[in-house]
């Protein structure tokens, strides 16, 4: 060159990785989705850091594209990255069914404002439904936020507070049983929490076991079973009368962990019961389904402790293929 220096060609078909074109690096990139990246590694014959840091541009490039989450329906959760009460929040687009922000530093109120602040205040301002646990601090944060949005609390995180509750009496029954009678009730936990239809027909045949043996146990199984229909009412009247008469079926049924259950409901009630009304009719399921998304690449992640990879899979875990 007559100037003397030295000059290079952006060429757009390179990687951030010179040493490798942007067909390799989002082909490493969508082989990822589905396997580890010493799997991917192996299969391709690359160094595991390599094929890390071809994911992240390969991720990076589906952000860009899916553009800025403009939510009119929320989910919010928390997910552990650590033992140790470690967590992250999540806020999910329920709409479009993906992860739209993966941050804070724990579970409280600061860290999940510093979701609103992310967005902006105008598309905070847009937010018609926030669905979440009845976790307090995340209620705050929302009503300090986005006051326009209704609460929705999940009935997943409901239904798991039942059935802590049907496990408290399982353990009951079994200190207060002895011998043969017990032998019932010993390792059945994952039996009698299961729902009956995901049992196999080992699995089956046990609870069945179970809960002809066991009177008190059988009482509380079906009235936990039963409790999933107080989210198909139409209005609140209707949920309202469902409620009381479950609350009626515990009188002398001596279910002390159920009482207390339905405590919990009552203090909850308006965000449980908004379900019934037809503007806030959203997919209840999305949020774990997620969860239970993130546990398969964390397991596959093991050993990795870099926290901006992790924000990456889960945030373009549901996004299509590029």
């Amino acid at each position: 060159m007559k100037c003397g220096k030295v000059k290079s060609e952006i060429l757009p078909w390179v990687s951030n990785n010179p040493f490798y074109t942007k067909r390799l690096a989002y082909h490493v990139g969508r082989r990822c989705r589905s396997s580890s990246i010493s799997a991917v590694a192996k299969e391709l014959y690359l160094d595991w850091k390599t094929v890390k840091d071809l994911e992240i541009q390969y991720m990076r490039e589906q952000l860009r594209r899916s553009g800025k989450a403009k939510p009119r329906v929320i989910g919010i959760d928390e997910i552990a990255i650590r033992k140790g009460h470690n967590y992250r929040i999540v806020v999910s687009d329920l709409e479009k069914h993906r992860p739209i922000w993966f941050g804070g530093k724990d579970r409280k109120e600061e860290s999940m404002d510093e979701f609103y602040v992310h967005i902006g205040e105008k598309p905070s301002k847009s937010i018609e439904l926030a669905v979440m646990d009845m976790w307090k601090p995340f209620k705050k944060s929302a009503v300090k936020n986005a006051p326009q949005a209704a609460i929705l609390y999940d009935k997943f995180h409901v239904m798991k507070h039942l059935g802590k509750a049907l496990d408290q009496i399982r353990k009951q029954e079994y200190s207060r049983l002895a011998g043969q009678d017990r032998k019932y009730i010993k390792g059945q936990k994952y039996i009698l929490l299961s729902n009956r239809e995901n049992l196999t027909a080992d699995g089956q045949v046990s609870l069945k076991k179970l809960l002809s043996a066991n009177k008190r146990l059988n009482t509380a199984y079906l009235l936990k079973e039963s409790f999933g229909q107080l989210w198909s009412y139409q209005t609140e009247g209707w949920a309202r009368k469902f409620f009381e008469n479950w609350k009626q079926s515990l009188k002398w049924q001596r279910l002390e962990p159920y009482e207390k259950f339905t405590k919990l409901i009552e203090r909850h009630w308006d965000g449980i019961v908004a379900y019934s009304k037809p503007e806030n009719k959203v997919s209840l399921g999305f949020v774990e389904g997620l969860n239970n998304k993130i546990r398969v690449f964390q397991r596959r992640a093991y050993g990795l402790k870099d926290e901006e990879y992790l924000r990456l899979k889960v945030l373009t875990c549901m996004l299509k293929e590029i």
